[in-house]
């Protein structure tokens, strides 16, 4: 154990490894019971969605602690869920076996891009105030559905501005039945009026994490969810009746009708049937991939240059040689491939997660810490049953904390400049009134674009930003006329 994970070079223990990982698979935990409550919205039977995070969960983590020997863990992230959902199968009208498909395409395109070291190209070819950008989008992105799932925003629509109901055309009165409402301009957010047991039990819980996280409580997002999820037993909010269908062989059997979905005829059978269907799956799977190939280079330096975990020979080699002799490199390796089994398994896209820095700061420095949160990560099977039981009153104040934490990035981004503002402005904005992270990316490098033309800077343009920007407008202009 010593010569594998090279404990005394990297200055730890076996005490302190184990420590680390227990530390980081408590503050993970929550996202299991997360994940469900999202995909679940796009159709994904939760019992199967539960199980799949597992399996690449416990499959990333094992991967990136043996291959790469670096303490930080994997599982489905919290914007990739959200993108998973609101975006590819709400907005874009897409199966949610397409949508596993995307992800399995973005997992493909993600490891050509890593073993080719295209990645470099593409980190260099993006402006650092647009990645800043897309971090704290996403981080808006989320927060605001998670101030939607816990009911605190209602919506006035004008029927004046009714443009469809039921997705055809409106015409001054509306069918016996209503599925869906098409509006225009006139519709209005407000404050909820907080007399409803869900919105009440969703605020109560958003106290409660508040105050843990700034006591600085370990695990803070799973004892607020047990808590909120306990306490909406009294309020009527929390269900109690386990069903057999909620069972863990229910779930081990939802899971065989799930697992490689991706790959049948509902998945890549289906998604590029026509030209709609291939312009939209082309676009997210660029934007999915370029958002998961910074979000996991955000984190791992983020968190390995402050603790010594990469070294500045790790960093060097991970920007100037052309073999995977880096840390960093194997690392980004396990990142893609465990992304490709997500979407066979049947759960949305994995990324490295920031949460790996509470096991850092308990003193995990190698992968044996990620093979204690891998086998936590495994143990967590048995609690199954139990994922119908939490309710989304009890996971929305997780989002909005989560998408808070994300928005950090903006302060990289130079506000006071209109012409780094101006970009960076749309990019942000449009991820969460779009309810899109790829229509977000498109704004801030078409805006891009235009500001640096119009300043006389255009060879400040990346040949890279120039193909996408083009791919991002021929999408537009095929919406158009659909």
């Amino acid at each position: 154990m010593e010569n594998f994970f090279k404990l005394k070079q990297n200055k730890t223990t076996v005490r302190r490894e184990v420590i680390g990982g227990l530390t980081t698979f408590v503050s993970m935990a929550y996202i299991f019971f997360l994940n469900p409550q999202i995909l679940g919205q796009a159709g994904v039977p939760t019992g199967a969605v539960f199980l799949a995070a597992i399996i690449v969960a416990v499959f990333g983590t094992l991967l990136m602690g043996l291959y790469a020997n670096v303490p930080f863990a994997l599982a489905p992230g919290i914007g990739m869920q959200a993108y998973f959902t609101y975006t590819i199968v709400f907005g874009f009208g897409f199966s949610w076996q397409e949508a596993l498909a995307v992800v399995f395409l973005v997992g493909l395109v993600d490891i050509v891009i890593t073993m080719t070291h295209g990645r470099q190209a593409i980190v260099r070819g993006i402006p650092a105030e647009l990645k800043a950008a897309i971090g704290g989008g996403i981080g808006l992105f989320v927060t605001y559905i998670g101030l939607k799932n816990a009911g605190f925003i209602n919506y006035l629509v004008d029927a004046k501005n009714v443009l469809s109901v039921n997705d055809s055309a409106y015409h001054g009165s509306f069918p016996s039945k209503v599925s869906s409402i098409l509006a225009g301009g006139g519709v209005t957010p407000e404050l909820a009026k907080f007399n409803s047991a869900s919105v009440l039990l969703a605020l109560i819980g958003l106290v409660i994490l508040v105050v843990l996280m700034m006591r600085k409580v370990p695990a803070a997002f799973l004892i607020t969810l047990i808590l909120t999820t306990l306490i909406g037993i009294p309020m009527g909010v929390t269900a109690t009746h386990l069903s057999p269908a909620t069972s863990l062989s229910a779930s081990f059997t939802s899971l065989q009708d799930v697992f490689g979905q991706a790959w049948g005829a509902k998945g890549m059978g289906s998604l590029f049937s026509n030209w709609h269907h291939a312009s939209l799956a082309l676009i997210t799977i660029f934007a999915m991939g370029l958002t998961g190939l910074f979000d996991a280079i955000g984190t791992l330096i983020g968190i390995g240059n402050q603790t010594g975990i990469f070294s500045k020979e790790d960093q060097q080699a991970f920007e100037h040689d052309h073999g995977f002799n880096s840390k960093m490199d194997r690392a980004l390796v396990v990142d893609t491939f465990t992304t490709t089994l997500a979407g066979v398994a049947g759960t949305s896209n994995t990324t490295t997660f920031i949460e790996s820095a509470t096991g850092v700061g308990a003193g995990a420095r190698t992968g044996l810490a990620n093979v204690v949160t891998a086998i936590g990560f495994a143990a967590m099977v048995v609690l199954a049953p139990l994922v119908s039981v939490v309710p989304t009153a009890a996971t929305a104040p997780l989002l909005i904390l989560v998408g808070i934490s994300m928005m950090g990035e903006f302060k990289k981004i130079a506000w006071d400049k209109l012409e780094v503002a101006l970009p960076a402005f749309f990019t942000s904005v449009f991820m969460a009134f779009a309810y899109s992270i790829s229509y977000g990316i498109a704004a801030g490098f078409i805006f891009y674009i235009i500001v640096k033309y119009a300043l006389g800077k255009f060879k400040d343009v990346s040949p890279v930003l120039l193909i996408v920007s083009a791919f991002f407008l021929a999408n537009f202009v095929i919406l158009a006329f659909m």
